[in-house]
């Protein structure tokens, strides 16, 4: 249980991310948009576990034998990538890096004359959930029950995220790239220990 939530702390990290840069940069209603933000990521955020365990539970009897080693790679990269945007985000020379949905998300959430929307919200949603999806072929690899650990994930992104927006009004942007650090971390902490 203790790694199940580490897990849905380390994926609710990008979705908390954006809210600080949602609260930031979008002062105007913001008991509206941390609503907005903690539903929307957190539905998303549950969901694409889901499809990826689904996907990864199809697969799964092929590459028994290579299982920890692969959740292990999975979840060591998605830290890896999570650590690379967190600690290259002030590069102006990162074009290639700018055009991933996270940062993409990040300068959305960022802009303030982009208008808050419920299409503006799905395309956060998606683009911070998209890791998730990959990290939801481990959830076959550990002794839970996938269903549950999606709603855990839902839940705790969600929380995240509905908080995240107060904090980004209080702090400014300055908690973002922490935060994604934090959760890189613990994602390559989890991916050791699988094969450990």
């Amino acid at each position: 249980m203790i790694a199940l939530l580490l897990l849905a702390i380390a994926l609710s990290m990008d979705a908390f991310a954006v809210a600080i840069g949602l609260g930031a940069k979008h002062r105007q209603d913001t008991t509206k948009i941390a609503v907005m933000a903690g539903v929307y990521f957190g539905v998303f955020q549950g969901l694409m576990p889901l499809i990826g365990y689904l996907g990864g539970r199809s697969i799964l009897g092929f590459i028994a034998n290579w299982a920890p080693w692969i959740a292990c790679i999975i979840l060591v990269g998605l830290g890896g990538k999570m650590l690379y945007e967190a600690l290259s985000g002030d590069d102006e020379d990162a074009t290639l890096q700018d055009s991933t949905p996270h940062n993409i998300a990040l300068d959305i959430a960022n802009d303030a004359n982009v208008v808050i929307t419920h299409k503006t919200m799905t395309t956060l949603a998606i683009a911070t959930s998209i890791d998730a999806m990959a990290a939801g072929f481990t959830l076959n690899l550990i002794p839970v029950n996938p269903y549950v650990s999606c709603a855990v994930i839902a839940v705790v992104t969600g929380i995240f995220s509905f908080i995240g927006v107060f904090m980004g009004k209080q702090s400014g942007t300055w908690l973002e790239s922490k935060a994604e650090i934090f959760g890189g971390l613990v994602l390559i902490g989890i991916g050791i220990k699988m094969v450990i």
